[in-house]
């Protein structure tokens, strides 16, 4: 276990944030020219959803992860900064709207996620496998990456939610089992780990994510490793939780990046493929590299 000296993000009103943590704004060329697609296309990405701090690099080499099924989720969870309440109808013409400007854009490998849609008995399986389907059809070299919701235990939804043979689906744990009540209050720690196992069982190459920061301890996290192992994951990205605005989850602490690197190599050792772990590392942060692990 490594002993780092943390910042206390109770010592301050606001604590600064430390060096590791700062990103440039968004700039250059090949940024411009997806902020346009985006814009013309009247899409949504989680990029700006969700306040990515990697929205300039991503968008900068010409990639973005798109979020179907609207910008307004059923769920409340105390980290997230995508907008809470009642979604509109959805649209079906997003799948062919996604899939071209993925095809204008000419990415090699496409990200695509969605907001919880609770409300619908599918849970939106019917829009993700649409609109993966249609990604395929326009953009055939391209390979594409889900990260879906929790589909509460429909497992049917997640069938066809799947069912298109995408290259990887991942499915965020967000945190550890003792904090999933204050920071998932409307999702469940075993049922999350059971998509995960279900999603390896049909076959595919599996995912998931952790926020960091948010008062876990290292012995837990070593847990949530061996749960997902058991679970059968492949991939993990960590990465450090920052509170999106006053009204969300406060930060506990600001981890170290040598703590970063040594879950990176615990993750391996315990019989992750693949470990993405920095504290500016976000689900979809360098996700073409996760295609083949």
């Amino acid at each position: 276990m490594i002993e780092l000296p943390t910042i206390d993000a109770n010592a301050a009103r606001r604590p600064s944030k430390p060096n590791w943590l700062r990103v440039k704004l968004p700039t250059g060329p090949e940024y411009a020219k997806v902020r346009k697609i985006v814009d013309e296309q009247k899409l949504h990405t989680i990029c700006e959803s969700g306040n990515c701090p990697n929205m300039g690099e991503c968008w900068g080499e010409g990639t973005a992860t798109f979020m179907i099924l609207g910008n307004v989720c059923t769920r409340g969870c105390s980290f997230c900064a995508v907008a809470t309440g009642r979604p509109n109808e959805y649209d079906t013409d997003e799948p062919r709207r996604v899939a071209e400007a993925i095809a204008t854009m000419g990415v090699k490998h496409a990200v695509i996620t969605s907001v919880n849609r609770d409300e619908l008995k599918d849970r939106g399986a019917e829009i993700w496998y649409q609109t993966v389907m249609m990604v395929k059809e326009l953009s055939p070299a391209t390979t594409i990456e889900t990260l879906i919701p929790d589909v509460k235990a429909n497992w049917e939804a997640l069938a066809r939610m799947v069912e298109p043979r995408q290259e990887v689906v991942s499915h965020n744990m967000e945190t550890v089992s003792r904090l999933y009540r204050r920071v998932r209050p409307q999702a469940k720690y075993e049922r999350s780990l059971e998509q995960i196992k279900r999603t390896k069982e049909m076959g595919h190459r599996t995912k998931s994510g952790i926020m960091v920061g948010l008062g876990e301890t290292q012995d837990e996290m070593f847990e949530a490793m061996d749960h997902l192992v058991e679970h059968g994951l492949d991939v993990l990205t960590i990465g450090q939780y920052l509170q999106p605005t006053k009204l969300h989850i406060e930060v506990a602490e600001f981890i170290h990046p040598e703590v970063f690197a040594m879950y990176k190599e615990e993750g391996e050792k315990r019989g992750i493929k693949y470990v993405e772990s920095g504290p500016l590392v976000r689900s979809s942060y360098h996700s073409e590299r996760h295609v083949h692990v």
